[in-house]
């Protein structure tokens, strides 16, 4: 019997996408998709979720982009508009889990500078969890074990007793070399079905 849920975030509960920002500020669609392969790729993306200060990493790619100076500057301040919707379906499940007395936590790979502003925005989902492991606070990220055990010592579950899912399967791989029950995410219904499995107080299908 599993007792208690740790969730992902971008693109388990909220859609993430680059794409979502700078559509709005590139016009032409060949240069958009260049600007994302080649300049603000998600590899330069993930020293943030490292732990790295955004001017760090901004100044160092400006330097190597310098006509793009100006839009990788808008990436830190403007990143909560590359968050988009809740991801269908998610946030019934949390708020139902949360309802049965479920204790549900987050691991995230996330900025420790873009994090808060995003925790406050969504303050009415991210109240329902009891501890959020922030990979760019502790200067860890998904999947090194490392970040595995420091949550599951600060939320002080054991990992035979949680459920954790992640949408890349990298890191799901990581939480099932310690023992921790992971469910590669795909869609909302699919979840739920395997919380039901795992006997979870949820029900199969979402009340109308």
């Amino acid at each position: 019997m599993k007792t208690a849920v740790i969730f992902d975030v971008g693109r388990v509960l909220y859609d993430w996408d680059p794409r979502i920002l700078y559509e709005r500020l590139i016009d032409d669609d060949r240069v958009l998709d260049a600007f994302l392969r080649d300049v603000v790729t998600i590899d330069w993306h993930f020293q943030h979720d490292a732990g790295r200060n955004f001017a760090d990493t901004s100044a160092e790619l400006a330097a190597l982009h310098p006509q793009h100076a100006a839009l990788i500057a808008l990436w830190g301040p403007r990143f909560i508009e590359s968050i988009g919707a809740g991801i269908a379906g998610m946030r019934e499940i949390v708020e139902e889990l949360d309802s049965a007395g479920v204790p549900l936590f987050a691991i995230t790979n996330f900025s420790h500078e873009f994090w808060p502003p995003f925790r406050a925005r969504e303050a009415a989902l991210f109240d329902r969890f009891r501890d959020v492991v922030v990979s760019g606070e502790e200067k860890l990220v998904k999947p090194d074990a490392a970040i595995y055990r420091l949550a599951l010592d600060r939320f002080g579950v054991a990992a035979e007793d949680v459920v954790f899912v992640d949408d890349n399967a990298a890191n799901v791989a990581g939480a099932q070399a310690l023992g921790i029950e992971s469910v590669l995410f795909t869609n909302a219904a699919d979840f739920r079905a395997r919380l039901v499995e795992l006997g979870l107080p949820i029900a199969q299908h979402p009340s109308s």
